[in-house]
């Protein structure tokens, strides 16, 4: 599922685009998801990684100076973890997987902020920043009413194949057969 399509997907409203020049290449979606107004850029196409976010976000940012927060979505191809046991560790076909900082990290290991060992163990060497407290914060609640509730990606995704038919085929969830738990180098 492309990232800049889920998000778009996601807005609860979406703005008309502006008639200003931005001056930058980025090409913008502007919306609303819940109280917050929202700026969705994307990466140009054929482009990857981070200098290519980098340049995104740098555009952004002098584009819509006020802009307090900024959250990257993305594929996440190195979020694997060692293999476990427990099938609750296990990142499967469509999951959606958010870091959290913890004792000693900031939530994200940057690929190159570590070293392989000649026994292929992963030694991290750095962190990335931690998010901001609000942001943290609303992880929390986030947390806590899943807890309470459980999760509402299920339906939210059903939400977005009743509006975009299109998807329903596109993102569903393609079965176990295409589910295959591989070691990650």
């Amino acid at each position: 599922m492309p990232a800049t399509a889920a998000a778009t997907a996601l807005l609860d409203e979406e703005h008309p685009p502006l008639d200003q020049d931005l001056g930058g290449t980025n090409a913008y979606t502007f919306g609303r998801i819940g109280p917050h107004h929202v700026v969705i850029g994307c990466l140009p196409l054929g482009s990857m990684g981070e200098s290519s976010a980098t340049a995104v976000a740098k555009d952004m940012l002098r584009s819509f100076p006020n802009i307090k927060i900024g959250l990257m979505v993305g594929v996440g191809g190195g979020a694997s973890g060692p293999p476990s046991e427990r099938s609750e560790d296990d990142i499967r076909l469509g999951d959606i997987v958010v870091s959290k900082p913890g004792p000693g990290c900031g939530g994200v290991i940057q690929c190159d902020y570590g070293k392989t060992l000649s026994g292929r163990e992963f030694v991290d060497i750095g962190y990335l920043n931690r998010p901001p407290n609000v942001l943290l914060a609303a992880l929390t609640k986030l947390l806590s009413r899943i807890d309470l509730e459980g999760s509402s990606v299920s339906r939210q995704i059903a939400e977005i194949g009743r509006k975009y038919p299109k998807t329903r085929q596109d993102w569903q969830y393609q079965g176990v057969k295409n589910d295959i738990l591989a070691l990650s180098r």
